[in-house]
């Protein structure tokens, strides 16, 4: 049986702008267990834009048949390590999938004795290891499965990634961050008298980064960078993680909704400045566009659980200064400037 791989339909109708509510900052969410955090919801946005799905997946000692184990074995193999799933693999090729529900589809029709490869599942929606963690809590979201397979570049099956492992994992940073949050924050004159990274310039620095169309697995890796150079620079720990969801924000819009493009950052003495730039297709109406739940997103970006919106209205609310100029069809320009004095 050859390896189909398919994306399933999503089943949370919600948008992203009405999940994030969830983390406002006043006592709703995962982030109200951890007194101190202020600014949360940043807090949060940022760990799931740093963090990849190989930061949380099991990729040791994966529990799995192959396609002529049979049925009943997969279900004694599931119940002895308590666990609703197990995938069908050979040689790291990910063939399918045997579930609870095809446990107990045997059971009644009389085929618990047949080989797995007769009633795996083999519609399957899997993970790439390099996606950012808002992937697959996106997933997570939108399907029902208490796990997901996760696939190399290769298309190798190199771990299994469950809910449970994505809550430990955020629960574990975030703790270190709420706790790094507590510390006493550097003064103004203590961060000018602390040392900058070799080859960091003290006045004036800009990169430029090429953020190619639909390219899921590089997603939010020019934030990275920003983010990095910011804490080279010794900025303040609330203005660089404002910046980084600006950064994300803008380049995953032009991931998925454009023709792809550059993210430019510029630092310097006074304000730091992130601007997207893409080739198209352009937006008719800016001012809708710029609302929380709207979105250009094409149907394959949406069938991923995707392209829901907010990044416009999320740069937007975090930047000090916004702008932004479209042109149908050759492209739009959005530009977030962040003063260094304003916290």
């Amino acid at each position: 049986m050859d390896y189909e791989p398919k994306i399933l339909s999503g089943g949370d109708s919600r948008s992203d702008d009405q999940i994030m509510a969830e983390h406002d900052g006043r006592g709703k969410g995962a982030a109200s267990a951890f007194p101190g955090a202020e600014d949360s919801p940043l807090v949060i946005m940022e760990l799931l834009q740093r963090l990849r799905v190989k930061d949380v997946m099991r990729g040791h000692d994966i529990i799995s048949v192959v396609r002529t184990d049979s049925m009943r074995f997969a279900q004694n193999l599931m119940k002895r390590n308590h666990i609703s799933g197990v995938p069908v693999v050979e040689e790291k090729r990910l063939f399918g999938i045997v579930s609870v529900n095809d446990i107990i589809k045997a059971l009644e029709g009389g085929w618990i004795s047949e080989p797995c490869q007769r009633h795996m599942t083999t519609s399957l929606v899997v993970l790439e290891e390099d996606m950012p963690l808002a992937f697959a809590i996106k997933f997570f979201q939108n399907y029902t499965f208490g796990r997901f397979p996760v696939l190399n570049k290769d298309r190798d099956l190199v771990g299994i990634v469950s809910q449970r492992d994505v809550t430990r994992v955020l629960m574990q940073e975030l703790t270190r961050e709420v706790a790094r949050l507590e510390g006493r924050a550097p003064s103004p004159q203590e961060r000018e008298r602390q040392p900058r990274s070799e080859g960091a310039l003290p006045y004036y620095s800009m990169r430029q980064f090429v953020v190619v169309r639909n390219d899921l697995s590089s997603a939010g890796k020019a934030a990275n960078e920003i983010k990095k150079m910011m804490k080279d620079a010794g900025i303040d720990a609330k203005i660089v993680r404002r910046v980084a969801v600006a950064a994300y924000e803008l380049e995953i819009n032009v991931c998925i909704h454009s023709l792809g493009g550059t993210i430019t950052f510029i630092l310097d003495t006074e304000k730091a400045t992130v601007i997207a730039k893409d080739r198209g297709p352009g937006i008719k109406d800016v001012d809708w566009a710029c609302q929380d739940g709207t979105s250009t997103a094409n149907d394959w970006i949406r069938s991923m659980g995707f392209g829901a919106g907010m990044g416009l209205a999320n740069s937007k609310r975090v930047a000090d200064s916004f702008s932004i100029q479209s042109k149908v069809p050759s492209g739009t320009t959005v530009a977030c400037e962040f003063s260094l004095g304003k916290s």
